[in-house]
């Protein structure tokens, strides 16, 4: 099994690190470091893996978390490599442990919607580790990621929602947040560091908040909601995109610094001194965030590029593994390769795929060969967006170049292959489409003739299609290849067919085996001289064959690669996994491809690959090795020895554990330009590297070929690159793609040559109708006598007859259509009018002054009487009823779990305490002593008896609690039988309320309150309308004093007018008048003419009274309406005489003034002209615009009156319906109060009898505790008596008659006790031992001796003991009899209560369904209603042949959303439904499966039993009690064994304070010749130095000639040769030392 590892811990000496493993079986392996070797391995913590890990303070412990199924807490002795202490953490997955700071017996747990606190406890029985679950309460259930525990105990955790918790006791203290109830963080809380008393919190949303410690620490709650608001000291946001996951402190040059994970993949370096010199956060490395989906490798240097989901393509070099560049887009990456040297020379550009289906060619470049760049260029290599396009609409899968470098093929999920042409641009040549989603593609290789296409689709097809060729395709329309040959291969599985030939090979071995043996034995037997008849012996009957097995889904297509023209291997996944296939296409290209079943030609069988398939498969050439990367994320590598692949050439493989074993999938594998490295990538976002062949494998001929550093040479820039403009991006991830670009475009010159179309036609049109206008224009230049009629210009007239007759027939028809509702409306509007306008307020109509525009008030009626203002809206009784009738239910169902297990519980807490009390200590752990005393082993073995005896106690009750918890047959779970109830009880009813079987839910039961909603609803319309009325009647007075501005600026005009020429008079315009329904006011001012108009109304309508004098507005504009109107308003003839004596005047005027003026006067008049002239139209223009702006202020409030008229409608439809409504509630109001009234008398009565069963069932069961503890008294009583009288007493006898002398004076029963409690008692007296049997068979016999004399050779302890437990046995059968009577009374009690709370049951079920069917009976009536709902005619969807049906008294008024609900939620019905069966259908299985496997366990139980019982006869004689041989046999060899295990070890440890004692010796002495040794390296030193001077002088001597030179040079000859002896010897000894040395140290060791 492969292992990785899951955590990783420091130990807080930072000397040590742990690290976790996960797969089968994990260890953790403790390594030291700086070393990194292993030190201690720690095993059987976990099943799968483990998840977590943390060492206590002192670093000591160890705590490590498993994963599911088990999630095991551990408490390791990790030095030791022992357990300590285990418990299971919790049911569902657990995401972290942590020791307490303060307090190493303190553990915290957090996980999937709990917090757990444990505590390393000592007990009676040992160590123990003991977990209280933290309890949320109200606070919504969380998952707990980061929590820290505080010196005093308390426990701070994080939330999703990104609040803080307080844990104190196991409970919720307070709930943390921001002022104003802001969240702490915006979403999770991973992390909590309690660091130099400040609490730092991480967050997933890129936040690191410092919060003061002291203020959460003493937070308490101030209400009930429990939440505190705090505000942080400091916080620091890193960065814009960043998820925070975990960080770590560390000191730089004596600064604390922080590291920080970044889940979106980075790693950062924090500053959190919050000071003015505080630094930045620093990104200190980037990688891919998720799982890395494609790799390729550059084929002329170690550079390799990734790109993965996290939108990011990376290049790395991996020869010095690092990373150079990264470039990032708008969508993640899911296909990428290099484009090889036949296409880029420089092997510089890349082309990557990603998952909007963009294609996107990328440069990598050296910047710094850029001119003008090298120094600017901060990165060794960067990355340029060269060319993007858009062949696909879902994403990329697979991207390949055509071997020689001319085409380019991409796939996609879309079911589509492009091709494109390379050129200096890729250039499209069009796509096909293929029968599933692409997976992999793969062109021919150069040994083949022919460049074709090797298609490999998820859905079991691999399709071949030639190279198209660039050019040759018709691009016009579409890119849509539809003549290019295609070979087509469905695989069809033969996985089941392989094996059951493997089953029948087998059987057939097994029968020829069978049939050798049997031969072999024959010839045996007649060798020895036996005859024996060779009988064919008779064959078992042997199982079936399985079956053939195709599954239903073909298996998903993972890689593939050619082996020969028009062949191919396949790797599959799913049920056919675990063979390599080998497939030919065949030349039947004309049968559907989906109806194929095309099975390969040869398969290979591949090891340990049914649940692990090959996904990825790549070649190197060089060393003839195939690798394979599995799904596991491990890798193989198989050697070919042979051309082709065959079974035994992939028999022996190399396997190596790389990825992680859940989720690192193989995604790809690359070799290196030189076959000397192997690169893969996987699903955990790892890339690793690896050296193919290694140092010691190369060629010695040839060392400079293969270099031992690989030195990584980035591609030159293109030329002009510098001087390119950006290419632009795709960044819509819902652009076109290529080919519906050219559909868009094809379709818009379509429309385009459609609408030239259409204006030709139009032209022509317009052509012919400008001749027929040129000729009826000549018409009527000719003469009258030679004009043509306008009739004598059509054609036909009976053309134009029947259209006019056809239409004269349609509006007959409708008018007799609408005759019968023309006739009802009036009706109706007369009964209105006679109903409502009589007590009208007052109707106005406001007219607009230029157009016909006009707006009137609302008809309001006056408030009735009816409608008081009694607005105390009292409590439904119907909802405190049924609130009653819910928490009696719900008290029903509390406490029948109780009724159920309490009897057992407290059983089983007598068994516990009996048990506790048959304890005894544990033995004590061996001493330094060797040999113990007799009595003190004596003692030994018979503490060990006690204790195993009280091991076999507790054993047998819990037998007995199993037995007892174990659930009935016809056992149903509450809480299911809950959730069933609740679900039936809330079922979404659709049927019809007039439905006979319609269910009343609560919120419908309507009752007398109608009336407060119709009040409510009416005063809200009344004051509605009076609001607008203000606003008409506020329109009516800026009206009025409009017009009185007017008639003054009239005035001014006319005066002005009057000194200038008749012609230069522009046109006055006209005043405004007021309308009659404007001032509905002057309908008291009345004559003759008047009453006469009024007289012929009121012959064709009805007669209208409005009542004015309480009107406001009249009183305010009756003086100026009830005045005798002025000459220019009144009368006209008035006017005209008024201006023709003005005209008179000027006319004098004129006359005086005909003398000739003076040129000064001539000024003045021409002056006072041009001002005339020029208020003359400003007064005009004035007038028209306040004409022109209060026309504008009547259409905005008729607007806005238009829109409320549509509000109010329906609020008038809707009071119809509460009026109606109402009457029908208040007349059955009286039954149902009475009703309620009797449910409620009864509820209350239910209650006071469930409190009295709830006191009887209390007292039951404390009475039955006493008994049960008086019962395993007497039982404690009888064994301890047993005990005392010890093995083959000659006085057993005796002893037992006076134990039990008085006990039939107990031992008789009351003739009154019911039959049930006698049975009760039979079953408890069968509990008790076999010594009442023995005391029935021998009291018929006389006893020889006296009961109050002890007998002669008994021991008096012995007789005092039984007397004294005769008199307890005699107390504790009074003691029991007392208690079952007090029981049986009780239970008397209990049980006429319970018949008298049935019958109140039974008559409150009846009442409330009566009081059901009341409210049924109650709709019904209300459903008889007619209700109006106002629909526009796009709403009317039941029609009838495309026309609106004249009926729809059988059709329903819905809601869109409703319908779409319904519409949905019947196809999900359909859908559960076939789950649900499905879930039956295996439910029934597995039961008849267990039922079978019960069946079989239980013959399997029987056999072992008489199998064991057997045994035990034939070994014994007889059946024993293996607990009584287990309890009373002791092994003292293995005592003896002990001691001398003590006494060795006592002699080892001696020994061993002797060898460290020499080794203290050695030390000391290694010490001593350390020092002569140095102090001989100074001398020799000192030697050396003189040696140098001494040759110096020499030197300096050589010159001197003379005699007494040549004599002193002879001295020094021989000085000389002396000191160069001496420095010999010297060496030697230097020799020897070091050698000395080195001996000692090889000793220590």
């Amino acid at each position: 099994m492969q292992q990785d590892f899951c955590f990783f811990k420091a130990h807080p000496s930072k000397e040590y690190f742990a690290v976790g493993e996960k797969g089968g079986k994990p260890n953790i392996v403790i390594y030291t470091y700086p070393s990194v070797r292993p030190y201690r391995i720690l095993k059987g913590g976990t099943e799968t893996a483990y998840v977590f890990g943390d060492f206590n303070r002192a670093g000591t412990l160890l705590a490590s978390v498993g994963s599911s199924p088990d999630y095991m807490l551990t408490i390791w002795d990790w030095k030791q490599e022992e357990t300590l202490l285990r418990s299971k953490a919790f049911a569902q997955d657990v995401y972290k442990v942590m020791f307490s700071a303060e307090n190493e017996e303190h553990l915290t747990t957090g996980g999937s919607g709990h917090i757990r606190f444990w505590k390393m406890a000592l007990t009676l029985t040992g160590l123990k580790l003991q977990g209280a679950l933290g309890r949320f309460g109200k606070t919504a259930v969380s998952d707990i990621t980061g929590f820290v525990e505080l010196p005093d105990g308390k426990v701070v955790s994080g939330t999703e929602w990104g609040n803080f918790l307080l844990w104190e006791a196991g409970l919720i203290k307070v709930e943390l947040c921001q002022v104003g109830h802001k969240p702490c963080h915006e979403g999770p809380i991973t992390q909590l560091v309690l660091d130099e008393g400040d609490l730092y919190s991480v967050g997933k949303d890129g936040v690191i908040r410092v919060w003061n410690f002291e203020v959460i620490d003493t937070a308490d709650p101030v209400d009930d909601t429990g939440l505190v608001e705090v505000e942080p000291m400091s916080e620091l946001w890193v960065g814009k995109n960043v998820s925070l996951n975990f960080m770590t402190k560390i000191h730089d040059h004596g600064q604390p610094f922080w590291y920080a994970q970044d889940t979106s993949g980075a790693i950062w370096k924090l500053d959190l001194t919050f000071s003015n010199m505080t630094h930045d956060p620093e990104r200190m490395c980037t990688f891919h965030s998720g799982r890395i989906e494609a790799i390729g490798v550059s084929p002329f240097t170690c550079l390799m590029a990734t790109t993965a989901l996290d939108r990011s393509v990376r290049i790395y070099d991996f020869g010095s593994n690092s990373q150079l560049s990264v470039i990032k887009f708008k969508q993640g990456g899911t296909a990428l390769t290099w484009t090889p040297a036949v296409v880029n020379p420089e092997g510089g550009l890349i082309a990557v795929g990603f998952e909007d289906g963009v294609v996107r060619i990328i440069e990598v470049y050296d910047p710094r060969l850029l001119p003008g760049h090298a120094r600017q260029a901060s990165q060794s290599a960067e990355i340029n967006l060269k060319q993007v396009f858009k062949p696909h609409a879902a994403a990329v899968t697979a991207l390949a170049y055509e071997r020689k470098g001319r085409v380019f093929a991409t796939g996609s999920k879309d079911k589509t292959v492009f091709f494109f042409a390379i050129e200096d641009e890729y250039k499209p040549i069009g796509f096909i489409c293929v029968p599933g989603p692409v997976q992999a593609l793969q062109w021919s290789p150069p040994s083949h003739d022919k460049s074709t296409l090797l298609i490999l689709c998820e859905n079991g097809f691999a399709v071949q299609v030639p190279a198209p060729l660039p050019g040759k395709q018709d691009t016009v329309t579409t890119y849509h290849i539809k003549n290019l040959p295609t070979q087509y291969f469905h695989f069809y599985s033969i996985k089941s067919r392989i094996k059951l030939a493997e089953e029948i090979a087998r059987r057939e071995k097994e029968k020829q085996e069978k049939e050798k043996a049997r031969l072999e034995w024959i010839k045996q037997q007649k060798e020895m001289g036996l005859e024996i008849e060779e009988t064919k012996e008779e064959e078992p009957e042997e199982e079936p064959l399985p079956p053939l097995y195709i599954p239903e889904e073909p298996s998903p297509i993972l890689c593939g690669f050619y082996s020969a023209p028009g062949k191919f291997w396949l790797s599959l996944g799913g049920y056919d996994s675990g063979f390599l296939y080998h497939c030919e296409f065949s030349h039947d290209d004309e049968e559907d491809p989906e109806k194929r079943k095309d099975e390969p030609f040869e398969v290979i069988p591949m090891e340990d690959t049914d649940d692990n398939p090959i996904h990825q498969i790549s070649f190197c050439t060089s060393s003839r090795l195939l690798f394979c990367g599995m799904q596991d994320g491990s890798l193989r590598a198989y050697p070919l020895n042979d051309k082709d692949l065959s079974v035994d050439a992939l028999k022996d493989y190399w396997y190596l554990n790389v990825h992680d074993n859940d989720y690192g999938q193989i995604r790809g594998i690359c070799c290196s330009r030189d076959d000397r490295c192997l690169v893969t990538c996987g699903g955990d976002g790892n890339i690793f590297t690896f050296d193919i062949c290694s140092e010691e494998e190369l060629p010695q001929a040839l060392p400079e070929e293969l270099p031992k550093e690989l030195k990584v040479i980035i591609p030159p820039p293109r030329s002009g690159l510098e001087k390119e403009k950006a290419t632009e991006d795709i960044k819509d991830p819902d652009a076109y793609t290529i080919e519906e670009y050219k559909q868009k475009k094809e379709f818009e010159r379509k429309m385009e040559e459609a609408e030239e179309k259409k204006n030709k036609r139009r032209e022509e049109l317009s052509a012919l109708r400008h001749d027929f206008a040129f000729l009826l224009q000549k018409n009527q230049e000719l003469p009258k006598h030679m004009q043509l009629h306008r009739e004598e210009f059509e054609m036909d007239r009976r053309i134009f007859e029947e259209l006019d007759r056809q239409k004269l027939q349609r509006i007959q028809l409708v008018q007799k259509e609408l005759a019968w509702e023309h006739e009802k409306q009036l009706i109706g509007l007369q009964k209105l009018q006679t109903q409502f306008r009589d007590s009208l307020e007052f109707t106005l109509i406001v007219h607009a002054i230029q157009s016909n525009h006009q707006i009137s008030t609302y008809s309001l009626l006056t408030m009735s009487e009816k409608y008081a203002p009694d607005k105390k809206h009292g409590d439904s009784k119907w909802a405190v009823l049924k609130e009653k009738w819910t928490a009696l239910k719900q008290a029903e169902r509390a406490e029948e779990i109780p009724r159920e297990t309490s009897s057992v519980h407290r059983e089983s807490v007598v068994f516990e305490n009996e048990a506790e009390k048959l304890e005894t200590p544990e033995d004590r752990k061996p001493t330094t002593r060797y040999i113990e005393s007799k009595r003190e082993k004596i003692r030994r073995i018979v503490e060990k008896y006690d204790a195993l005896k009280a091991k076999i106690m507790k054993r047998r009750a819990e037998w007995h609690e199993l037995y007892k918890s174990k659930p009935r047959d016809n056992y149903e779970n509450s809480e299911d039988a809950e959730e069933i109830k609740e679900e039936r009880a809330n079922f979404g009813c659709y049927r019809l309320k007039t439905a006979t079987n319609y269910t009343l839910t609560e919120h419908e039961r309507m009752n007398a309150e109608k009336m407060m909603q119709l009040v409510s609803l009416e005063e809200l319309i009344c004051k509605m309308k009076m609001n607008m009325n203000k606003e008409i009647v506020s329109l009516r007075d800026l009206k009025v004093s409009i017009i009185e501005e007017i008639k003054g600026l009239v005035k001014e005009l006319k005066s002005i007018q009057a000194s200038l020429d008749l012609s230069e008079h522009l046109p006055l315009p006209p005043i405004p008048q007021l309308h009659p329904d404007e001032v509905p006011e002057k309908v008291v001012e009345y004559n003759s003419d008047v009453l006469l108009k009024f007289k012929e109304e009121q012959e064709a309508k009805a007669k209208l009274k409005e009542p004015l004098e309480g009107c406001p507005s009249s009183r305010a504009f009756r003086h100026v309406f009830l005045r005798s109107p002025p000459v220019e308003e009144g009368d006209p003839m008035a006017q005209a005489g008024g201006a023709s004596a003005v005209v008179t005047e000027e006319q004098k005027a004129f006359d005086m003034e005909k003398a000739e003026p003076t040129e000064m006067e001539l000024e003045i008049l021409k002056r006072e002209k041009i001002k005339n002239l020029y208020l003359q139209e400003t007064l005009i223009k004035k007038i028209n615009t306040l004409v022109i702006n209060f026309d504008a202020e009547l259409r905005l409030l008729r607007h806005k009156k238009l829109k409320m008229d549509m509000q109010m409608k329906s609020a008038d439809l809707r009071c119809i319906t509460c009026c109606d409504e109402l009457i029908i509630l208040k007349k059955l109001e009286v039954h149902e109060n009475l009703l309620e009234e009797q449910i409620c008398t009864l509820i209350n009565e239910q209650e006071d009898i469930q409190s009295k069963l709830k006191s009887y069932i209390a007292q039951m069961e404390d009475r039955k505790c006493e008994i049960v503890m008086l019962q395993e008294r007497e039982k404690a009583l009888y064994a301890s008596f047993e005990a005392s009288l010890g093995e083959n007493n000659e006085f057993a006898d005796f002893l037992t008659d006076i134990l039990k002398k008085e006990v039939e004076f107990v031992g008789k029963k009351e003739l009154g006790r019911e039959a049930d409690e006698e049975k009760e008692n039979k079953e408890e007296d069968g509990e008790k031992p076999d010594l009442k049997t023995d005391e029935e068979n021998c009291g018929s016999e006389d006893v020889a001796f006296d009961g109050s004399v002890c007998p002669e050779g008994c021991s008096e302890d012995l007789f005092r003991n039984t007397i004294q437990l005769q008199q307890q046995r005699i107390g504790i059968e009074k003691a029991l009899e007392e208690e079952k009577k007090v029981a049986a009374d009780l239970k008397k009690e209990y049980n006429t209560l319970a018949r008298k709370e049935k019958e109140v049951e039974a008559s409150l079920d009846t009442t409330n369904r009566e009081l059901e069917a009341f409210q049924w009976e109650k709709l019904q009536r209300l459903n008889e209603l007619y209700v109006v709902v106002p629909l526009r005619l796009h709403q009317v969807q039941c029609l009838v042949d495309g026309q609106m049906p004249r009926d729809f008294s059988q059709t329903l008024v819905f809601t869109n959303q409703s319908l779409q609900y319904l519409q949905k939620r019947i196809v999900d019905l359909r859908n559960e439904k076939i789950m649900q069966r499905e879930i039956h259908k295996k439910a029934r299985e597995q039961h008849k499966q267990l039922l079978q496997d019960k069946k079989e366990m239980e013959a399997e139980i029987q056999r072992l039993e008489e199998r064991c019982n057997h045994l035990m006869m034939e070994k014994f004689g007889r059946l024993v009690d293996f607990e009584a041989v287990q309890a009373h046999s002791v092994n003292i060899p293995m005592e003896k064994m002990k001691v001398r295990i003590m006494e060795k070890e006592y002699e080892h440890f001696v020994e061993l304070r002797e060898w460290e004692k020499r080794i203290v010796v050695l030390q000391h002495q290694l010490t001593k010749l350390t020092r002569e040794n140095t102090s001989k390296l100074h001398q020799l030193n000192k030697f050396c130095r003189e040696k140098h001077q001494l040759e110096t002088e020499l030197e300096s001597l050589t010159t001197d000639l003379g005699r007494d030179f040549q004599d002193s040079q002879t001295t020094d000859i021989k000085e000389r040769a002396r000191l160069e002896s001496r420095l010999i010897h010297t060496t030697r000894d230097v020799v020897f030392l070091r050698e000395e040395i080195k001996r000692v140290r090889i000793e220590r060791k």
